[in-house]
């Protein structure tokens, strides 16, 4: 058994990415992460950076082109991402993060460990036994969701130290919250420490997520205020029954109950003989790292000896494991000191859910991607076998990866057009597909028509420095290839391309150096692969030819009136939008926009057309 994690190239993670909540991470060609981001969606979201036709900023471009793969970790809501995402970005600190790289973290609510326990908002945790609940992506929902409990509960916001002996002694006085009845002056002793405490058990219990208690004491007070048409309070407190109803008491990213622990999880593809493992590193109750490994087995392999072996390796890399390590099973060993064991309920063994998520998440993406790449050296291997064929047929020395055909389109010699299509490696490229209108002929000279159009493309491709076909195939047989091939003559390339001509009267095949025509069998696949490129040249040329004649049959029918001339034309089809609502609009609708003479004969026009 082997471990290994070779780069995959961005490219081929885009079609496997999942419709999962989680955060991704680009890597340049050295490995090292160039940018953090967080995503609702993983696939819509990364597959944005490199969709045609994105307008992206020159920053983005920039950071685009130097990603040559991408990481991902999978969570379970949105604010998991966040949390996850700030804390990647301040311990990896990627080259195009800006924001979230200070030292800044996200607020938490602090219940603090003493007499009379204030609840307040702090961004810093200190362990001195004080409960902190968050953290909160918005800093502006943990102010409204604390002003809830001050409005509840009669909370203190002193920071003045309540030890019995200072109460009893008389030492303070009533401030003004007291005086307004927001605090019970639990420093002059008027209110017991009993009683101070239930406020503080309520608090912990919204706090924690047990909100239906406190709800339903809010629907009571809403309906109240209403019911003596005091729709003010009611609105407030319709307020803050939302606040709790959108309010979700932990996160499993970020969670002060959990100190320094790894967290690592394997699971096995017996199909491919393959282990794909996921760690995750969690620092002052933070997930600070997370990584997807995958492993090669031996025959056999039991998933406990798997797991030894990963914890090994990240020990070697990492120098050492933290101290507590939680796992889904027992290792066959446990490199290090480290107390190892499984939880079985709690927040480590939502941990532990979260990395198996993690690591089955990576195992289907690398089957999938095993599985494409199996068909693509099939199909390649294939397509190999039909051009080597169709090298050997033709007798060509050199691959025909790049193969270029040509067709002619007229009717009588009107409108006439052509057509160039492109295969590569056996497979059309349509977007270098190319229409030809031809210029330089008149009335219906099919051969004519072809030297032009072989004549135009090549001097374009000669010009610009673009590469050559090894093979042109001419829909036709020996005299359009005859004037194809003087056209490769005149611009010397006759050597370096080899020109075929496929007749479609018996789909024999002639060759500019041969007088002899070729006979294929039938199934052929060579015979096939040019019938293809003609079927295909045949199809794209009619296209073209068909819109040019339509527009050219409506032009200059409707120039065959008496005093409509180019200008009158444009304005009339402006209008209408076309020839067959300029015949179906009445007399009246058309002298809105012509004179009335001419609308009288447009009509004239229209009868006789449909008569």
């Amino acid at each position: 058994m082997y471990f290994y994690n070779e780069m995959i190239h961005v490219s081929d993670q885009l079609a496997l990415l999942p419709h999962q909540c989680g955060v991704y991470r680009f890597l340049n060609a050295e490995g090292k992460v160039i940018y953090v981001g967080k995503a609702k969606d993983l696939k819509k979201r990364v597959s944005q950076y490199f969709a045609r036709g994105k307008n992206l900023s020159a920053k983005t471009k920039r950071m685009v082109s130097q990603i040559q793969s991408l990481e991902y970790t999978v969570v379970e809501t949105e604010s998991d991402a966040l949390l996850l995402e700030n804390n990647l970005i301040k311990t990896i600190q990627p080259r195009y993060n800006i924001l979230l790289k200070d030292d800044k973290t996200f607020p938490w609510i602090c219940v603090k460990n003493e007499p009379f326990p204030r609840v307040f908002q702090t961004r810093r945790i200190v362990r001195d036994g004080s409960h902190y609940f968050g953290p909160y992506t918005s800093g502006y929902y943990c102010k409204q969701l604390l002003q809830l409990l001050h409005n509840l509960y009669p909370l203190r916001t002193c920071t003045l130290v309540l030890t019995p002996h200072a109460v009893a002694a008389g030492r303070y006085r009533k401030c003004l919250q007291a005086h307004i009845g927001r605090c019970k002056a639990p420093c002059t002793g008027d209110e017991t420490r009993e009683q101070y405490e239930g406020y503080i058990g309520a608090v912990f219990s919204i706090l924690k997520g047990d909100v239906t208690s406190v709800r339903k004491v809010l629907e009571n007070q809403m309906k109240t205020a209403a019911s003596v048409l005091n729709f003010e309070q009611a609105q407030k407190l319709k307020e803050q029954w939302e606040i709790l109803t959108r309010y979700q008491s932990k996160s499993v990213i970020v969670n002060p109950r959990i100190s320094n622990l790894d967290v690592f999880s394997i699971t096995i593809d017996a199909g491919s003989s393959m282990a794909f493992g996921n760690f995750l590193r969690v620092t002052e109750g933070a997930v600070v790292q997370s990584l997807n490994v995958k492993y090669k087995l031996h025959i056999e392999e039991e998933p406990a000896a798997v797991l030894s072996l990963f914890m090994a390796e990240m020990r070697e890399k990492l120098e050492k494991l933290s101290p507590e390590v939680v796992v889904p099973f027992l290792p066959e060993a446990v490199p290090g000191d480290s107390r190892v064991h499984v939880p079985v309920k709690g927040d480590k063994q939502t941990l532990v859910a979260l990395s198996m998520r993690n690591a089955t998440n990576y195992r289907n993406e690398q089957v999938r991607m095993m599985e494409m790449r199996d068909r693509g050296n099939r199909q390649e291997q294939k397509t190999r076998k039909i051009l080597t064929t169709l090298r050997d047929d033709l007798r060509m020395k050199e691959y025909p990866v790049h193969i270029e055909c040509f067709d002619n389109s007229n009717l009588q010699g009107t409108h006439p057009v052509a057509a160039c299509v492109v295969f590569r490696d056996g497979v059309p490229s349509k977007k270098d597909y190319r229409h030809f209108s031809i210029k330089s002929v008149e009335g219906p000279d099919d051969f004519a028509s072809m030297k032009e159009v072989v004549t135009r493309r090549y001097s374009r491709l000669l010009a610009e420095n673009s590469p050559l076909p090894q093979l042109i195939v001419i829909d036709g047989g020996k005299g359009q290839l005859s004037a194809a091939y003087a056209a490769l003559q005149s611009l010397g390339l006759e050597e370096s391309i080899t020109a075929a001509g496929l007749a479609k009267r018996m789909e024999e095949i002639y060759l500019a150096t041969d007088k002899t025509p070729l006979f294929l069998d039938k199934n052929s696949s060579s015979l096939r692969l040019l019938m293809q490129l003609r079927d295909e040249a045949h199809r794209f040329g009619i296209t073209f030819h068909r819109k040019k004649r339509s527009a050219g049959f409506t032009r200059s029918a409707l120039l065959d009136i008496p005093g409509i001339g180019p200008r009158t034309l444009e304005k009339l089809l402006h209008h209408f939008g076309s020839l067959k609502q300029i015949s179906l609009s009445s007399q009246e609708e058309l002298a809105k926009v012509v004179s009335t003479a001419l609308a009288l004969k447009i009509t004239e026009w229209s009868r006789g057309r449909q008569s």
